[in-house]
């Protein structure tokens, strides 16, 4: 499970033949950073929806038999000044004891799930983890990987009410850098990239077969997020692909992406399914020697 700032999701898996086989996925939209440009703290409305979604995600554990569980929390509950307080809210309730990730491992988590689940060779890419608190910024050196997270995410963006330009300004120096390296091949996980290769595929009902590999083009993400900006609330969450708990900060999440594209002069993205969640399950099974 990852508890992350604008979603809880959870994904049982299982090895054949050394491979991972999903057996179900799920995702609540929690918004546990609720209120994290305003202040540093998890607000009581915001941990009370996400523990109860643990407590769904906890029975449908149980009823499949998993042997297993491993949970982790991201950039929301990383930055909280009451963090210790909702690790505890959840042992006592839900019973399990939540992995604060570091934003360095978040990125290496982030880089593994998606480098191992796309089945294409995408020549030392960049790996971006576009997430509601922070993004993760990973790429591959000559002495292993290089990995940074920004505090810089679609909903601490949307309470902040940034720009485009605001944006780019903020991810200025670390993109230089990037762009320095030589890296163009850019791969993108985190809920506003898929969302976007729903979006731009106009799909009714979800697929992650369609989205998976996917090849988002810069001038098509120009293009969508032109559209969000002139729409009202209501009738970005009549669009097809976009979930409608997702409308209020889409805009903001495709502004990061934009961002990013730009300031390393990427002609495109290729969004990954796989991504953090992937990244803890094959690094739990690879320490006990179950794979790879």
């Amino acid at each position: 499970m990852d508890v992350g700032t604008n979603t809880t999701r959870l994904l049982i898996a299982k090895i054949l033949s050394g491979e991972v086989r999903v057996i179900k996925t799920g995702m609540i939209t929690t918004r546990l950073g609720e209120g994290i440009g305003r202040q540093p703290y998890l607000l009581g409305p915001a941990i009370e929806r996400t523990v109860e979604a643990l407590l769904n995600f906890r029975k449908i554990i149980q009823e499949t038999g998993a042997e297993k569980v491993l949970a982790v929390a991201t950039s929301a509950v990383r930055d909280a000044a009451n963090q210790a307080e909702f690790l505890q809210e959840v042992k006592n309730r839900v019973g399990w004891d939540i992995r604060v990730l570091p934003g360095t491992e978040e990125a290496e988590l982030s880089y593994l799930g998606a480098s191992c689940g796309l089945k294409t060779g995408i020549s030392e890419p960049l790996v971006i983890d576009i997430g509601g608190g922070s993004t993760e910024f990973i790429w591959r050196g000559t002495n292993g990987l290089n990995g940074t997270s920004v505090r810089l995410g679609a909903v601490r963006m949307t309470e902040n009410d940034c720009t485009l330009a605001n944006i780019k300004e903020m991810l200025a120096r670390l993109l230089s850098s990037v762009k320095e390296r030589g890296i163009r091949n850019l791969v993108g996980v985190g809920g506003t990239l898929t969302t976007l290769a729903a979006v731009d595929q106009k799909l009714e009902e979800y697929d992650p077969d369609k989205v998976h590999g996917y090849v988002l083009k810069r001038q098509k993400v120009e293009q969508i997020l032109g559209r969000f900006e002139k729409m009202t609330l209501d009738e970005r969450k009549q669009v097809p692909g976009l979930q409608p708990e997702r409308a209020d900060i889409i805009a903001a999440g495709v502004r990061i992406a934009l961002a990013v594209m730009e300031g390393l002069d990427a002609e495109g993205v290729t969004v990954s399914e796989t991504g953090i969640m992937h990244g803890i399950l094959y690094k739990d099974l690879k320490a006990e020697k179950n794979f790879f």
